[in-house]
């Protein structure tokens, strides 16, 4: 499975006849090293939360492949009136699709939002969303979690001490931090989180790069 980051919290996961993008902000990200021409033959679309930053280049991307978005319920009714294809869901609930499980999980921040776990082909993918630290995490132990995307940059999200307190809860086999050096106000250093981090291997992944799990 091919995990590429595309800056901020914006994710595409491939694997065999799967290719999705999680919140998929492109267009005015500044970390972004790519065109949303650039994206083609997504499957799957996930938005954690409605707010422009995740949001971003939903609608665009979804009609140009015809892609699923999988969302909240109240974020995929609002989709369905721009004519895009949904599949909505809530905290605690899990689906299966053809590709494999999806759960939705509880995020504490603003713009009704969730995290997900994604399971594709055995391998689970857990993306926290915009959140701050919760005991709810723990419960994300059992799941066995083969890659964690957690969030650094604090003020909006949790900061670096308690993503590290978020991946001790959690205990993935790996983790890659995400949501920071966007905008000023969420500058963090990511190589600080790697070498504060003694759970699990940490992989510090510029825009544009991926990793394969």
């Amino acid at each position: 499975m091919k995990i590429t980051y595309y800056g901020h919290s914006a994710f595409i996961i491939e694997d065999k006849n799967f290719k999705a993008i999680i919140d998929p902000f492109i267009t005015g990200n500044p970390q972004a090293r790519c065109s949303v021409d650039e994206i083609n033959g997504l499957t799957h679309i996930f938005v954690t939360h409605n707010h422009s930053d995740h949001l971003g280049d939903c609608v665009e991307l979804a009609k140009k492949d015809d892609a699923l978005v999988i969302t909240n319920f109240e974020i995929a009714n609002f989709l369905n009136d721009n004519g895009v294809k949904t599949h909505g869901m809530h905290i605690g609930g899990r689906y299966k699709f053809y590709f494999g499980t999806v759960k939705l999980t509880v995020a504490l921040h603003g713009g009704n939002p969730c995290g997900f776990i994604i399971e594709v082909n055995g391998k689970k993918i857990y993306h926290a969303g915009d959140t701050g630290l919760t005991l709810d995490m723990k419960l994300l132990e059992s799941e066995n979690i083969d890659l964690a995307l957690i969030p650094i940059g604090g003020n909006y999200t949790m900061d670096i001490y308690d993503a590290i307190k978020a991946v001790e809860f959690i205990k993935p086999k790996l983790v890659i931090p995400m949501h920071y050096n966007t905008f000023e106000i969420i500058e963090a250093d990511p190589h600080e989180f790697k070498s504060l981090n003694k759970t699990c291997e940490t992989i510090i992944l510029d825009s544009g790069l991926s990793v394969q799990i």
